[in-house]
């Protein structure tokens, strides 16, 4: 397992990659989401190179150790997927499988809408494609959302404050142990966030003072995030919540276009976004018609490549041994 910085056109982006780097060997792409690191895959990247394959794991835009531009319109998703589409061809692949978790998901799944030429299998962990409304833009929906549910806002609305990351970069180490705790599967189910806060609360306001790291994260694997994350901040990472509604604007042309490589999901049983998002987890087969298998791992939260690495590493195998 290595790392290095690769350039490709307008961005320097930092891997995590293992395996063989000649042309047999089949290229798998890991993409990591919110608030995680090309780290976050460490155990995939290693199992699934064991496995005969090249597997990198990039820090995505806006984090870590790739370059973090600083306007919220070089982080939409036309740039996410270019940033895959450039990393593939710099590899020196003409195909590869994409997987992706969290924010990493939606990168993946539309990776997989725009060029499937380029990403001939697709899949995706904790969040299920989500196709474009016709309707209005997703900060809209989320509204409605919130105002059914009645809980207050859902987080990613107050993401969409341009000062917003401050109070993450005020105390990252705090910020980041209690965003870990809050969405762990282990965490107790009243001390789980649902991802909504009542008006005039702060997110990391709703989250117990005393969380502890999940029992999968070591002090060592935790100081890797904090060093990551006090260097380069939040405010790229919340840049690609910023964009969503222009990422809306900018993909009427695959308006009701379906995903056609074939697609493996994963989500925990307990992972908090399934209250925002799980509805689509249902008709995600109308959206990827080659939908080889959904699965819901009992009694997993949100960060399932690392709470349960055997299990996602053996699930990620058989997906890629039956293409």
């Amino acid at each position: 397992m290595r790392t290095r910085h690769i350039k490709t056109d307008g961005l320097v982006q930092q891997v995590l990659e293992a395996g063989f780097e000649d042309d047999n060997a089949p290229l798998v792409l890991l993409i990591h989401g919110f608030p995680e690191l090309g780290i976050s895959w460490r155990a995939q990247v290693e199992a699934i190179s064991q496995a005969g394959y090249h597997v990198v794991a990039p820090d995505m835009r806006g984090y870590g150790g790739t370059d973090k531009p600083a306007a919220v319109e070089a982080c939409s998703i036309l740039h996410l997927v270019g940033d895959m589409v450039d990393l593939v061809r710099a590899l020196g692949k003409a195909s590869c499988v994409v997987v992706g978790h969290d924010w990493g998901a939606p990168v993946a799944w539309h990776c997989a809408l725009l060029r499937p030429d380029l990403f001939t299998a697709v899949a995706g962990l904790s969040v299920p494609f989500q196709p474009r409304r016709p309707k209005g833009p997703p900060t809209a929906a989320m509204a409605a959302i919130s105002k059914r549910a009645r809980l207050g806002d859902l987080y990613i609305s107050r993401f969409q404050a341009p000062d917003a990351h401050r109070a993450l970069d005020a105390d990252p180490a705090m910020a980041l142990r209690k965003l870990f705790y809050a969405y762990d599967g282990a965490t107790p189910a009243d001390r789980r966030s649902t991802g909504f806060m009542p008006e005039g609360v702060a997110l990391l306001d709703t989250i117990a003072d005393e969380a502890t790291l999940p029992p999968w994260m070591t002090e060592a694997h935790f100081d890797e995030y904090v060093q990551a994350f006090s260097v380069g901040g939040f405010e790229g990472p919340l840049n690609w919540y910023r964009a969503m509604d222009l990422n809306w604007s900018l993909t009427a042309f695959v308006q009701d276009q379906t995903i056609t490589p074939p697609a493996l999901f994963i989500v925990g049983e307990d992972d908090p976004v399934r209250h925002y998002a799980g509805g689509h987890e249902a008709g995600l087969k109308d959206w990827a018609p080659n939908l080889i298998r959904s699965v819901v791992v009992p009694g997993a939260g949100h960060w399932i490549q690392q709470e349960r690495a055997d299990e996602i590493n053996r699930l990620l195998l058989d997906f890629l041994n039956v293409l």
